[in-house]
């Protein structure tokens, strides 16, 4: 028969083995961000070579060891993906009224209605209220990304839905990207698919991606406008890639039916 000191030792060694897995487990996940990022700042010039980057959610990437050993907040903790309440045949608006300006996007519920559908539920539970847009990217690619209650690149709703519509922009080219026009809302993710959380970005600038990024939206002309100035503005430090200098708070953001 098994002691119970000898037991409470077995359940210390298997704790620790679960710790350590998570925490490897962790590492490959810190190492691929760095990876993604150090892509998402190449700007590939020689020979007229394409430029874009990538549009990185990192939630998942910014594993401590506290994290790896299920410490996570109750904000963090796996939940499933809200019921689909949104009529999958209309069109929807979000309005987002931020301290830069008023930015309206159209979104089509027929061809991205779990992205919708969860936007819905997100905003009618004010989830974006009050959320900074954190990343300003002026080099390869032009965007401004919102959406991450955290303010920091690594904050979600707990859930992730699947990608959707990722042929609306057509074949990718030679270099393997597609174009993002200027006006073009979509969802950031870790580089892997079905990945998408809370995280979207604003294409202020036709912007060169992989097509792996659920394109759910168009902004409207005057939100573009806002958008461009906080471009214009450039990012913090003078950096590339980072806060925008003209920081931009979602003050309200609401989903409307057309």
């Amino acid at each position: 028969m098994v002691s119970s000191d000898q037991r409470r030792r077995q359940l210390a060694r298997e704790k620790f083995e679960r710790q350590q897995r998570r925490r490897a487990e962790a590492q490959k996940k810190a190492k691929r961000r760095n990876t993604v990022i150090a892509a998402a700042l190449a700007v590939v010039l020689a020979s007229g070579g394409a430029v874009y980057g990538s549009i990185v959610l990192t939630g998942e990437d910014k594993a401590s060891d506290d994290a790896a050993s299920s410490s996570a907040s109750p904000s963090e903790s796996a939940s499933p993906e809200p019921a689909m309440t949104v009529d999958r045949k209309a069109k929807y608006t979000m309005s987002l009224a931020t301290n830069q300006g008023a930015v309206t996007i159209t979104m089509d519920a027929a061809k991205t209605p779990r992205t919708v559908n969860s936007f819905k539920h997100l905003a009618d539970k004010k989830y974006f209220d009050g959320t900074k847009c954190h990343r300003l990217t002026t080099a390869g690619i032009f965007v401004l990304q919102c959406g991450d209650p955290k303010g920091d690149g690594s904050g979600g709703p707990g859930y992730t839905i699947p990608d959707e519509n990722l042929n609306a922009l057509g074949k990718p080219g030679a270099d393997g990207s597609v174009t993002f026009p200027a006006g073009t809302v979509a969802m950031a993710n870790t580089m892997q698919p079905n990945t998408g959380g809370s995280q979207f970005f604003l294409v202020y600038q036709d912007t060169k991606l992989p097509p792996q990024f659920t394109p759910f939206g168009t902004i409207d002309a005057a939100g573009l406008k806002v958008v461009r100035d906080v471009a214009k503005g450039g990012v913090e430090g003078g950096a590339k890639d980072g806060a925008p200098k003209k920081p931009v708070t979602i003050e309200k953001a609401a989903v409307r039916k057309v």
